[in-house]
């Protein structure tokens, strides 16, 4: 019985994402991603690593000056074995940790291109939280209809080729 997905080099800790923002790559065509650490309070830390986090809503807000990158409306649910004067606010802003040139590079990207920057991931590596984001071009409807087009001929193709073996 081995540990599922355990990356000694990591420190031991599982790299699988805690949350992912699934609809984010059907919603938009993501050009670029970055790495960023991401600063929590106590009972936040708590219920990210149970899992109860959503991404769906959420977006980041880059300046250039001062450099900083902000997470906003991403929903992290209140810990409910902490008391009702220790929780935090579900929905509130939270910075997020890149090198100032990361983060001027990243902003300028998207302002050049029209584009946003989308949270993907939220997973821990060595104890730490971390999100992915990503430079997300809006994708038009019928580039949709071509995502859903390409990964229904897959499964098709996944069938049949099990069906043959």
């Amino acid at each position: 019985m081995a540990d599922k997905k355990k990356n000694k080099s990591d420190g031991g800790e599982a790299r699988e994402p805690v949350v992912e923002n699934r609809k984010a790559r059907f919603d938009y065509a993501v050009t670029d991603t970055l790495e960023c650490g991401l600063k929590l309070v106590g009972t936040e830390v708590k219920s990210l690593r149970l899992g109860q986090a959503s991404l769906a809503e959420g977006w980041v807000l880059a300046q250039v000056d001062p450099p900083q990158l902000t997470l906003m409306n991403v929903t992290i649910a209140e810990y409910p074995p902490a008391g009702a004067n220790r929780q935090h606010d579900p929905i509130r802003q939270r910075r997020l940790l890149a090198h100032a040139r990361e983060i001027v590079k990243f902003a300028t990207e998207a302002k050049a291109k029209g584009a946003t920057l989308v949270p993907l991931k939220i997973y821990w590596v060595k104890g730490r939280a971390k999100v992915l984001v990503g430079i997300g071009l809006g994708k038009k409807q019928h580039d949709k209809r071509e995502s859903i087009a390409k990964r229904e001929d897959a499964r098709d193709m996944d069938r049949a080729v099990r069906r043959k073996a």
